[in-house]
């Protein structure tokens, strides 16, 4: 544990070396190559109003989504209605997504979990 300990330490000790030695060229390119989203002046208030204007704006969009969900809803409704019309593509399709939610779900119930495979028979 010790050495682990040791190895850490020397670990946090090259990177900060690194950033120190090249985070301000970093710092500078970055900032050139972003310059057409910086909003002058850089002020506090400047921030608050951006801020503001992203969650009101945010607020705004619900019922555009809101309207695209029950679209999309329908749409699964009616899939559903018809399913015996359904291709063998189209079902693959759906089973696939399916999966794929499932393995997102479980790979976040990992992650969440800090990385461990506790309460799963694998």
């Amino acid at each position: 544990m010790a050495t682990k300990l040791v190895q850490l330490q020397s670990k946090a000790s090259q990177a900060s070396q690194f950033v120190a030695k090249h985070g301000c060229a970093y710092y500078k390119q970055l900032m050139e190559q972003n310059k057409q989203y910086i909003q002058e002046p850089p002020t506090v208030e400047k921030c608050n109003l951006l801020s503001k204007q992203l969650f009101y704006t945010r607020l705004a969009s619900i019922p555009g989504r809101y309207e695209a969900f029950w679209k999309e809803l329908d749409c699964v409704k009616q899939l559903w209605k018809n399913r015996q019309e359904m291709k063998v593509e189209d079902a693959g399709i759906a089973a696939l997504f399916g999966l794929e939610c499932f393995a997102w779900f479980c790979a976040g119930e990992i992650v969440g979990r800090g990385f461990t495979f506790t309460g799963y028979y694998v």
